[in-house]
């Protein structure tokens, strides 16, 4: 059987991607150890078997897929080309209408670091690394003389903030927004931090209805 010959690490990966659908489907709450293992065909004992608690397969669940969209990050935020254009491009992609797969994972995984120490500390970790990431590449736009943000690091917290609440918003209330609104809106909120010109927050326009 294929599945009998998978490696230890070929197994667990398999674990993980199949526990990261199930809550973004069942939510961390509602998730089982059996969920997992129905979706796989394998039994409950083997998933104990990689993970002693179904508090271990979250957090590992929730780092490895964040830690993927991490990567995607640093990717877009290492081309070669300017500050703006990486930075813009990340936040087009971060925002909640771009490609990152993981605002619903994030979402319940904040609601239960609540009550998960260990899982607190997995996302808590992996958010800094975000913002570390950014705050690098506002720093280099500044030293080229790109722009004129004065605190990369608190540039940073506040356009995470502001994406992060998105969204949440844009999660639970889906087709609030219009898309076309959505990513003016990020656009402006990293103008705004940078200190690029044509940024007066009296100019946003008004949210466009949803079309989408």
């Amino acid at each position: 059987m294929a599945r009998e010959r998978l490696s230890v690490a070929e197994r667990r990966e398999a674990l993980l991607r199949a526990a990261v659908a199930q809550i973004e489907v069942r939510g961390v709450a509602a998730l089982r150890i059996s969920d997992v293992a129905q979706e796989l065909g394998v039994s409950n004992a083997l998933v104990l078997y990689h993970f002693a608690t179904k508090e271990q397969l979250v957090s590992a669940a929730f780092a490895r897929a964040a830690e993927e969209d991490l990567a995607r990050l640093r990717g877009l935020l290492g081309r070669r080309t300017s500050a703006v254009r990486r930075l813009r491009a990340a936040v087009r992609w971060y925002a909640p209408t771009g490609q990152a797969k993981g605002w619903r994972l994030w979402i319940e995984s904040w609601a239960a670091a609540l009550r998960d120490p260990a899982l607190r500390e997995v996302a808590g970790s992996l958010d800094q690394a975000w913002k570390t990431a950014l705050a690098s590449v506002i720093a280099e736009g500044v030293e080229a003389g790109e722009f004129p943000c004065p605190d990369p690091a608190a540039a940073a917290w506040r356009l995470t903030a502001f994406l992060d609440g998105l969204a949440v918003q844009m999660t639970s209330y889906a087709g609030s927004l219009s898309r076309t609104t959505m990513l003016t809106w990020a656009d402006a909120a990293l103008a705004r931090e940078l200190g690029l010109p044509g940024t007066d927050p009296a100019s946003a326009p008004d949210p466009a209805p949803p079309t989408e």
